[in-house]
């Protein structure tokens, strides 16, 4: 019988968030964004919160990975930092929980190892997502025994600071493809339909977009952009 993760082998995730200073910012208008999703193939959501995963799943029969961005005083660590937002998490069902495997601090000293002993003692058969900045926060992962890694945060951690996904040929993607056996993610900058269908012939199991889809303001931010640089050019 094919696991949920099996059911995502070679197909389109659809992030659909937003955050509270976002004009979409809405648990209506996120569901009714996972339901276009829905209807233009993509075979899961990823969503943030609660109360967004709890509409999302009204409105569509895909499965979830379900998160909880949430800041904490003494680590930078904010996706599903700690076991609290896994418990939260769980009151809504998600069929897989992402959270942030990068080797940064943790809020309370609690460590990557110890945060995983916890879910899986408590939530045995639940798939859990890591997501990494770097090649060894992969191979730890996997170690963890985490069910998949995605590269979600390459880019976004101090060490990777300036550094984008689609560069130099999906580099980073093809290197944490080689280093690990566990189903890989495509996901961070996945911004054209060309790079995503890149990044699953270089091997990812499946691919995530998220702004590219869901974020008005940021796709009408590139189209401005594209504009003033022509009207730039032909000055």
């Amino acid at each position: 019988m094919k696991t949920v993760l099996d059911n995502l082998k070679g197909q389109l995730i659809v992030s659909c968030q937003a955050l509270e200073n976002e004009p979409l910012h809405s648990p209506f208008i996120m569901s009714r964004m996972a339901v276009a999703a829905e209807q233009g193939g993509a075979v899961a959501i990823r969503a943030n919160s609660v109360v967004d995963i709890s509409a999302i799943k009204q409105q569509v029969s895909l499965p979830v990975i379900g998160i909880i961005k949430r800041d904490y005083p003494d680590s930078e660590v904010f996706i599903t930092a700690t076991l609290k937002e896994v418990d939260e998490l769980m009151t809504v069902a998600p069929e897989i929980i992402a959270l942030d495997a990068t080797a940064r601090p943790r809020p309370g000293g609690e460590t990557l190892a110890e945060l995983m002993g916890k879910i899986r003692a408590r939530y045995p058969a639940l798939l859990l997502m890591a997501d990494i900045a770097t090649v060894d926060e992969a191979r730890t992962a996997q170690a963890l025994g985490f069910d998949c890694v995605g590269t979600t945060l390459y880019g976004y951690t101090q060490e990777t600071a300036g550094h984008s996904l689609p560069e130099n040929d999906c580099a980073f993607l093809r290197d944490v493809i080689a280093a690990v056996t566990i189903p890989v993610v495509a996901e961070g900058n996945v911004d054209t339909p060309e790079r995503a269908a890149r990044s699953l012939a270089l091997g990812a199991h499946t691919v995530v977009v998220g702004g590219a889809i869901t974020r008005p303001q940021q796709i009408t931010t590139r189209f401005v952009m594209a504009i003033h640089a022509h009207s730039t050019d032909g000055a």
